[in-house]
């Protein structure tokens, strides 16, 4: 009798010792894995954050100065008619250039050189008296160039703007270049009422072009 239970004892001790085996391999495979899971899940969270933190911090910046410039005559000009959508704030036209887009109020997410033509801080907008309405654009290529054209235009050129059904048409009276260096000096009179326009130079990756123009009249 007691050779048959030693004999049961050995048949089953291996056996609990293969499963307890078993089990024990089975658990730290499982831990092991869940490890590298929560590991690569930290590391995608990571990047995202970082991917999203650059995308919402890769802002262009603008400041800009003011300074005083004696005034400069200017002549009248046309300017045709403007169509607009209700998502827009008001239109900015340029007839030489066969130019019309809309922009949005400055607190507004689309108010963003990368979607749109972009109102600069600082800015007022055209119906403030001798206020400076500052508009900057893209140029050079794809869709997001709005400001491309820019260059084709000379002193004296009519520019209008539409805000709160009213038509103000302005004329170019100074163009000038500056370096890239994140501020741009703007040079107008400020006794008058003033649109700037800012984009890059063209065909020149190191400096901007600003175009000054002065109110002549509202419709």
């Amino acid at each position: 009798m007691q050779s048959q239970q030693n004999n049961i004892k050995k048949r089953i001790s291996p056996n609990l010792a293969a499963v307890i085996g078993a089990l024990v391999l089975m658990l730290g495979g499982f831990f092991l894995s869940y490890s590298y899971i929560q590991t690569k899940k930290i590391k995608t969270y990571d990047m995202m954050a970082h991917y999203i933190y650059k995308e919402e911090n890769n802002e262009a910046v603008i400041e800009t100065e003011e300074k005083e410039e004696k005034k400069e005559e200017t002549k009248p000009d046309t300017s045709n008619n403007i169509e607009g959508i209700e998502t827009y704030i008001g239109y900015l036209s340029i007839p030489k250039i066969n130019f019309n887009k809309g922009f949005f109020k400055q607190e507004s997410k689309e108010n963003d050189v990368e979607k749109n033509i972009f109102i600069v801080n600082g800015s007022t907008y055209p119906d403030v008296d001798k206020g400076n309405f500052i508009i900057a654009g893209h140029s050079g290529t794809g869709w997001k160039a709005f400001f491309n054209d820019l260059y084709k235009l000379d002193k004296g050129d009519n520019v209008t703007v539409t805000y709160k059904n009213v038509k103000y048409n302005y004329n170019i009276t100074k163009i000038y270049k500056q370096q890239k260096t994140g501020k741009i000096a703007i040079y107008r009179d400020y006794s008058k009422t003033t649109l700037t326009l800012i984009t890059c130079t063209n065909n020149e990756s190191t400096t901007q072009t600003i175009y000054i123009a002065e109110l002549v009249s509202k419709e």
